[in-house]
């Protein structure tokens, strides 16, 4: 094997370790550091005070059943995106809570998006969303070019699950790095939604 060979294998394998171990854990560091303007709460939940928080970035594309979708069509809702994959233990945990909350909220404007990621095919994807009753779309982004969008120091996502909810403006108003109960996804869409 040649030296430029060996180089490109040990690259690629220590990419494929990093995001190993950045996979389906129980939540990350909040990057935070300098003037992030945001807050860490006790149940892992950061937030952001109106006025402060940073606008997502572009989030759109195809869905796992092939249709196409731009989170920015949902503005003047609160939306709650999810960052998940079927093969991710702490994902098939919070399943059944995000399906519940999103048809209950539905009609006080709260709209879910999951974003799917490392799967390598839509088929597990949506039989994942078949089996746990998940009726909102996901947008597909198995390599995590959606997530790599959001930038450095603001409220991004940086494990599998994440769960960021934004405002009504298109901003990112809360975030979560581990898999939530219904209590704790409750507790970051109510704030949001009661604002004027």
């Amino acid at each position: 094997m040649s030296t430029r060979s060996r180089a490109v294998l040990f690259g690629a394998m220590a990419a494929s370790a990093a995001l190993t171990l950045s996979a389906c854990g129980n939540g990350g560091t909040s990057g935070g550091g300098g003037n992030t303007n945001f807050v860490a709460g006790k149940n892992g939940i950061d937030t952001v005070a109106k006025g402060h928080r940073a606008a997502a970035p572009d989030l759109s594309g195809k869905t796992i059943d092939g249709s196409t979708l731009d989170v920015a069509s949902y503005r003047g809702k609160v939306v709650v995106i999810n960052v998940w994959g079927s093969w991710c233990s702490p994902c098939r945990a919070e399943a059944p809570y995000f399906a519940s909350v999103s048809k209950e909220y539905a009609s006080q404007g709260v709209q879910f998006v999951g974003i799917n990621t490392r799967d390598t095919s839509t088929g597990s994807a949506v039989a994942f969303e078949k089996q746990n009753g998940i009726g909102y779309p996901s947008l597909y982004d198995p390599t995590g070019k959606l997530m790599l969008r959001f930038k450095k120091g603001t409220l991004n996502p940086q494990a599998i699950p994440s769960t960021l909810v934004l405002d009504r403006q298109g901003n990112v108003a809360a975030r979560s790095l581990a898999a939530l109960s219904e209590e704790n996804l409750l507790k970051m869409i109510k704030p949001v939604l009661a604002e004027k």
